[in-house]
């Protein structure tokens, strides 16, 4: 599973000290223990397999046979998620809806909703962000894997599906991080009546941009840290030669699923928080993208330049989402080690703003509340 220690998904989310969990981990290791024998599980071996923003926890336990060919067949992933304070149901739903679509993953194999516990299948521990880093000679066969994925995705139909939609309240709630705990909180800088005028326009104008976007289904966190890079065998259905030989990632972290802009997810991959890439190489992405897409049927428009600038102003937004969650997790949660990644989603947002004429008066704020936090002694 994907160390994903925030979650970009839910900015009004807690983050508060666990509670003890001595208590919880002696009832998993019971629970374990009662599945049925042919699981082959050893509770003696359960041990972290990733931590999350979330009271949800997951854990390794291995299987004593160590059948199969693959390191995943030998084990398998067990979420903790107190009843109390996270609902399972959303997670079974998605992922109920990801498996009919053929999309990797992890397979829903035991659950225990009474006690929020469930055995997943193991996906490896080899995320997106770690392949790249280890062995960059797959990055393009990786991308297009992840293209094709989220493709197939958005190809699931939202009519009667039981998803949230990315509404105007909720696009407008995650831009407003921006300013309470990016520009007021890190920055240091106060913004006038006039300065906040220009952020409000410019955040109605966001998502009047992602309302008019095509709605489709919406992972809400689609980046390196969610996906598992695949090994190098081909799916399971495909032909050699084919359009289907393409080894695509296993999906984690999409509890928070809606229906939302069609832009969404690809920006979230391209602008990564965590991965910067040329501009010209996002563009081959996205052109990438929008020709499969278009062959597939789904509602990306007819004109490359046109759904370029919604990904640009999509991206703006999440963006901003983000550059107020992370200095939030470093003010309020103590979490340092996202002060690292602002530089990179601060260069995402500058570049939209400086280019774009309806953001010109926002690129000159950028300018004053960075300017003002230099001359303060402020970093970011």
């Amino acid at each position: 599973m994907a160390d994903r220690p925030e979650n970009l998904s839910n900015p009004d989310m807690p983050h508060k000290d666990s509670p003890p969990q001595d208590l919880r981990l002696d009832a998993l290791r019971a629970w374990l223990a009662s599945l049925p024998a042919t699981w082959n599980l050893d509770p003696a071996s359960l041990r972290p397999a990733s931590s999350d923003a979330s009271f949800r926890r997951y854990f390794r336990v291995d299987r004593r046979t160590g059948g199969g060919t693959a390191a995943t067949d030998r084990s398998c992933i067990v979420m903790d998620a107190p009843p109390e304070r996270e609902d399972c149901r959303p997670f079974l739903l998605v992922a109920d809806l990801l498996a009919r679509q053929g999309v990797r993953a992890p397979t829903v194999l035991e659950r225990n909703l009474e006690q929020g516990f469930l055995l997943l299948r193991d996906l490896g521990d080899a995320t997106y962000a770690d392949a790249l880093a280890a062995r960059p000679e797959r990055i393009p066969d990786l991308y297009e894997g992840a293209i094709a994925t989220l493709v197939r995705m958005q190809a699931i139909p939202v009519a009667g599906m039981a998803l949230p939609p990315y509404d105007r309240d909720r696009l407008l709630a995650e831009m407003r991080l921006f300013p309470e705990w990016y520009v007021a909180r890190h920055l240091g800088v106060d913004l006038s009546p006039a300065e906040r005028a220009v952020l409000d326009a410019a955040c109605e104008r966001l998502t009047a941009s992602a309302l008019d976007q095509a709605q489709v289904f919406v992972h809400r966190d689609y980046h390196s840290r969610n996906l598992m890079a695949p090994g190098d065998e081909l799916r399971p259905d495909s032909t050699p030669g084919s359009a289907s030989d393409i080894a695509e990632p296993g999906v984690l972290d999409f509890q928070d699923a809606v229906i939302g802009p069609i832009t969404y997810d690809l920006v979230s991959l391209l602008r990564d928080a965590y991965v910067e890439w040329p501009e010209p190489q996002q563009i081959d992405w996205a052109a990438r993208y929008w020709e499969r897409a278009r062959r597939q049927g789904l509602p990306v428009p007819t004109d490359f330049g046109r759904f370029w600038r919604d990904l640009e102003w999509m991206g703006l937004q999440r963006s901003l989402k983000v550059l107020g969650i992370f200095a939030r997790l470093h003010h309020r949660d103590g979490k340092d080690r996202y002060l690292a990644d602002l530089p990179v989603v601060l260069r995402h947002a500058q570049r939209v703003v400086e280019r774009y004429d309806p953001f010109a008066a926002l690129a000159r704020l950028f300018d004053r509340i960075h300017g003002r936090a230099r001359e303060e002694g402020y970093t970011f």
